[in-house]
């Protein structure tokens, strides 16, 4: 059976909560606490995700990806610049390389829904990060479901980063009193690959083939 015949009998969850309340139900043993109930705290959540545009320092190129962007997803791009000086890429440190919009909650979640399209709701193990992260490219922004094309900007292609979290992450990012995640609580590739699942998406073993 081809990716494009899988794809066509995927169902996705409807939102975010479904994806949770799956979980809950269908691997509850995986998040009890040691008393033996569900501990809510250890569900594995979609935290955002980020749009990523590198574009270098073609100031034409930027400015066309940034109307791209802002069309395709109705929502203004941050601009993102350089932190060093890279010479044989043309960088700067302190100057405009590329853009990057975020989305989260639900938001993000029916966002990585469209964008799965792309790659036929298909994700390979090896693209899951140790701490459960994972991204994918999408080599031409008119891949998306419902994009048209416009000769006047062209195409781009970025990358879609896509973070998850559990309850309690937010110590090792606030300001004050800052504190490390146990590892007993931190998410794991095996928590996503889960998610992912209870989701509707066709989760394999080993790496993307190079030609998709």
């Amino acid at each position: 059976m081809s990716s494009e015949e899988e794809s066509r009998k995927v169902i996705l969850a409807e939102t975010h909560r479904e994806v949770i309340e799956k979980i809950m139900k269908n691997h509850g043993d995986r998040y009890k606490t040691k008393k033996g109930k569900i501990n809510p705290a250890l569900i594995p959540r979609l935290e955002k995700v980020t749009i990523n545009f590198s574009g270098g320092p073609d100031a034409a190129k930027l400015e066309r990806a940034r109307k791209i962007l802002e069309d395709v997803f109705g929502r203004k791009p941050a601009e993102v610049k350089a932190r060093k000086t890279v010479h044989a890429w043309g960088v700067r440190r302190g100057r405009s390389h590329g853009w990057k919009i975020t989305f989260r909650g639900e938001e993000a979640y029916r966002w990585l829904k469209l964008l799965l399209k792309v790659v036929d709701y298909t994700i390979y193990e090896k693209q899951i990060g140790d701490d459960g992260n994972f991204s994918f490219g999408v080599k031409e922004h008119i891949e998306i479901p419902g994009v048209k094309y416009k000769p006047e900007l062209g195409t781009i292609g970025f990358d879609v980063a896509v973070t998850f979290y559990r309850y309690g992450y937010r110590v090792a990012r606030r300001r004050l009193k800052k504190a490390r995640i146990p590892k007993k609580h931190r998410l794991t590739k095996e928590d996503t690959i889960i998610f992912l699942k209870e989701m509707g998406v066709i989760v394999k073993p080993g790496a993307r083939p190079k030609e998709e």
